[in-house]
């Protein structure tokens, strides 16, 4: 068994029973779910959107490999709506980076693993720009030691949380 750090949102339509469908079809197709934070609100990050985003982070126990695993947070997201070609073509007329969407799943961790493939990259590349995963995160990992950057997730909390107060002051 694996230990995958998981995290789940969206903005579009009912987010909060979609969260927890997810959670289900986690538990039933890539392991049972352990802990689950608390779901964060949070403004759309790196686009404008009206509507704010719901997030929240899962423990899950899982024996998929990976790349096994994404393939079933994917087929996860298409049974509960989400359409990246949509996305896409979206992102491609406007130029936008992201886009809104009723459910998005990332694998955050696996393990301590390093992973780098054309599909996947674990941990998550942008775990430390990101204070809607680092909030959750904390409330039982603050002493977790990112594999890859050697802080734990409450020092990349705080290093984030003084960039932005910096940037606000500017």
């Amino acid at each position: 068994m694996a230990r995958a750090i998981i995290l789940t949102g969206g903005n579009v339509g009912d987010v909060k029973t979609r969260l927890q469908n997810a959670q289900r079809l986690i538990n039933q197709h890539a392991g049972p779910v352990m802990r689950c934070s608390h779901r964060y609100k949070s403004r759309a990050w790196g686009f404008d959107a009206e509507e704010e985003f719901s997030n929240q982070v899962l423990e899950v126990d899982t024996d998929l490999m990976p790349e096994q695993l994404l393939d079933a947070l994917q087929a996860i997201e298409r049974e509960l709506g989400r359409d990246r070609e949509a996305e896409q073509s979206l992102k491609q007329r406007t130029g936008a980076r992201y886009t809104s969407r009723p459910i998005d799943i990332d694998i955050l961790f696996y393990d301590d693993r390093v992973i780098r493939t054309e599909r996947l990259t674990v941990p998550h590349p942008l775990i430390q720009e990101r204070e809607f995963v680092l909030v959750p995160l904390c409330e039982w990992m603050r002493d977790y030691r990112h594999p890859v950057l050697g802080k734990t997730v409450g020092e990349l909390l705080e290093e984030l949380k003084n960039r932005n107060e910096t940037h606000e002051k500017a």
